[in-house]
């Protein structure tokens, strides 16, 4: 068996966080080898960056998450619009994981069928038209749509940005590509959702929020650009016919911890993208919700640096003890309006939800499967949208029938009483670990 901190390197060289609400992006031992062997042919043999390539791609995959959570800040006029409350808001946030599954579990094999850039390019198609959509027909129903085909798209994009950077670079720079995944995407979930929340915050308090702001507009020239300079990029990964399409979940022993701690972590981020405008439209901060967004979904990749130090157990023990009262913060916070604890507690709840427990999760998942990496890797984001929708549409059905304090409460109760339970069995697998070690 490798030492274990040159198995998280192997893993997490190949790592790349896609934040929100979305599959992160990661490129696992399975696929690379799989890509080097198989359909896509990495360029191994690059000595110098392609740096234009780079850059082009880069902007793409900001595109089609900006789009993500564009409208995140607008989810509390829409809902008044349509006369509905914090649970339809929900439901019609949680149509992107429906869009995120089925590419997730059914066509995972699509990439080696048609190649990267078809894939890329339908990505952002996607989220123009979903963009296009809520300007011409704004309200949930449309929004429900476009979280939908946003789905699709992340998920699309997913499966073959990591192969297509890495091929970008020198071979010995796999994580210095992996890194530029990272931090485009990471930045695209957070930016379009601060964009927005910038325009809003200029709404007078007795003006009605403008359903179709400027950053819209904005995102549309943006995203044009990018498809443009994306049709320019040559695309050498060649294509199988008979590839396989599905890729079934997988939980083997010892990895089922690591996917009930990513759970808990994405059931905070979808509350905060989702439920939290609602709240702090009390207090007139709806605007703010925006920077709220950005920092649960674009501050952890600062993180990410610490957590490839640590083991898998501690990196995902130290992200779950950050989890409850990075939560208290920002639940008291949107409470009483206070805005700086809202924003600390964001930026604490992202370095456990997308530095320590998603890395230290996904490499100890992987590191429990063995051969079954594939499949270990899709039950690990399998259960991360789980938590990222249903918990959250629950609690938004509890806050419009108890009110907002007591359902932000039942969630920090369940919070708590699952991080309490993820940790023991996080505690035992590292007892079994150190037996297995000392028989040795």
């Amino acid at each position: 068996m490798r030492p274990l901190r040159q198995f998280k390197a192997t893993v997490l060289e190949d790592a790349c966080t896609v934040a929100g609400h979305y599959r992160p992006l990661c490129l696992t031992r399975d696929s690379a080898r799989r890509d080097a062997d198989g359909p896509h042919q990495f360029n191994v043999s690059r000595s110098v960056m392609n740096r234009p390539a780079a850059l082009r791609l880069a902007l793409a995959l900001c595109m089609i998450t900006t789009a993500v959570n564009l409208q995140a800040p607008l989810y509390d006029a829409l809902a008044a619009r349509d006369g509905v409350g914090a649970g339809a808001t929900s439901v019609a946030f949680a149509c992107y994981v429906l869009g995120v599954f089925p590419v997730l579990l059914a066509l995972n094999g699509l990439a080696d069928r048609v190649g990267r850039k078809p894939m890329i390019i339908a990505a952002l198609c996607l989220a123009l038209m979903a963009t296009l959509l809520t300007m011409i027909f704004p309200g949930l129903i449309s929004l429900a749509v476009a979280r939908l085909l946003m789905g699709v798209g992340t998920a699309m994009t997913s499966a073959v940005a990591p192969g297509w950077m890495l091929e970008l670079f020198p071979h010995q720079q796999r994580r210095r590509a992996a890194n530029w995944v990272t931090a485009a995407t990471s930045l695209g979930f957070g930016l379009g959702a601060a964009v927005t929340g910038i325009f809003v915050m200029q709404t007078s308090p007795l003006q009605q929020t403008e359903l179709v702001p400027p950053s819209l507009w904005l995102y549309l020239g943006g995203g044009s650009l990018a498809l443009i300079l994306v049709l320019g990029l040559e695309d050498n990964s060649s294509r199988q016919r008979s590839a396989s399409m599905l890729r079934l979940p997988v939980w083997p022993p010892g990895s089922l911890p690591f996917g009930l701690a990513i759970m808990l972590a994405w059931a905070m981020v979808g509350l905060v993208i989702t439920l939290l405008p609602t709240v702090l439209a009390q207090h007139g901060l709806s605007g703010w919700s925006g920077f709220a967004v950005f920092g649960i979904c674009s501050c952890g990749v600062l993180f990410q640096p610490l957590a490839r130090q640590l083991s898998p157990q501690a990196a995902t023990r130290l992200g779950l003890l950050i989890l409850p009262p990075a939560y208290a913060l920002i639940s008291w916070g949107a409470l009483e309006g206070v805005l700086a604890a809202i924003l600390i507690g964001t930026v604490a709840a992202s370095s456990a939800c997308y530095g320590f427990i998603y890395l230290g999760g996904m490499s100890g998942a992987l590191e429990a499967a063995g051969e079954r990496a594939s499949g270990a890797s899709a039950g690990f984001f399998l259960m991360a949208y789980i938590g990222f929708s249903l918990p959250v549409v629950f609690t938004g059905m509890l806050m419009d029938r108890f009110g907002h304090s007591a359902a932000l409460q039942i969630f920090g109760v369940v919070l708590v009483l699952g991080v309490m339970l993820v940790s023991v069995g996080l505690m035992r697998i590292n007892q079994a670990e150190k037996s297995r070690w000392q028989a040795d």
